[in-house]
C-alpha cells in the first residue's frame, strides 16, 4: 500500500491534524507526519514533494494557515494527489486559508477539505487509495456502515423522546 505523507507549516497545525493521522491509522494506511514550510523550508519542502513518488506516498495532504501556499507549493512539485486542510487563524480566520488553497491555476489542483478538516482529508486520501486496493475500499465501505448506523442510533433515541413527551401530542 501506497504511504500518505501529512505535511504541516508548523507545529502550531498539530492539534488539528493528528486527526488525520488518526484516522490514516484506523483504515491501516501508512503514514509519514512532517513539519516543512513553503516560505521558511522551501528547498527542502520542494525535495519532499519531488521524490514523494520515487518513495513510496500516494497522496499528499498539507495543512497550513494563512497564506497557504504549502499545498500549492507540493502540488507544483509533484504529479501526486494534494490534499489541502486549509486552517482556522489569521485576520480572516481561515477563510484566507481556504482561497489560497482552492485558488490553484489549471493543471496545478489542489483538493480542499473544510477549514480545519483533517479527518475528512484523510478520509479522501483512503477513497484515492483505495481506488487500486479493495481492501481498503471494504474499510471504507464498513466506516460508512458504521456512520449509518450512528445516526439510526440517534434517530431512534431521537423518536423515542418524542413519542414519550409533550412534543408527540
Amino acid at each position: 500500500m501506497k504511504k500518505v505523507a501529512v505535511i504541516m507549516g508548523s507545529d502550531s497545525d498539530w492539534p488539528v491534524v493528528k486527526s488525520a493521522c488518526a484516522e490514516l491509522e484506523r483504515f491501516g494506511i501508512p503514514y509519514e507526519a512532517h513539519i516543512l514550510s513553503a516560505h521558511r523550508t522551501p528547498v527542502q519542502a520542494a525535495e519532499f514533494a519531488q521524490n514523494a513518488r520515487a518513495n513510496g506516498f500516494g497522496v499528499l495532504i498539507c495543512a497550513a494557515g494563512m497564506a497557504a501556499h504549502l499545498a500549492g507549493a507540493f502540488a507544483g512539485n509533484s504529479i501526486l494527489p494534494v490534499i489541502g486542510i486549509p486552517m482556522k487563524g489569521g485576520a480572516a480566520d481561515g477563510l484566507d486559508s481556504l482561497l489560497s488553497t482552492v485558488q490553484m491555476p489549471s493543471g496545478i489542483p489542489v483538493a480542499a477539505v473544510a477549514i480545519g478538516g483533517a479527518r475528512n482529508a484523510a478520509v479522501l486520501a483512503a477513497e484515492i487509495l483505495a481506488v487500486s486496493d479493495d481492501g481498503l475500499a471494504d474499510k471504507l465501505e464498513e466506516a460508512r456502515r458504521e456512520l449509518a448506523a450512528q445516526i439510526a442510533e440517534k434517530e431512534a433515541k431521537l423518536q423515542a423522546e418524542l413519542s414519550g413527551g409533550p412534543q408527540s401530542r
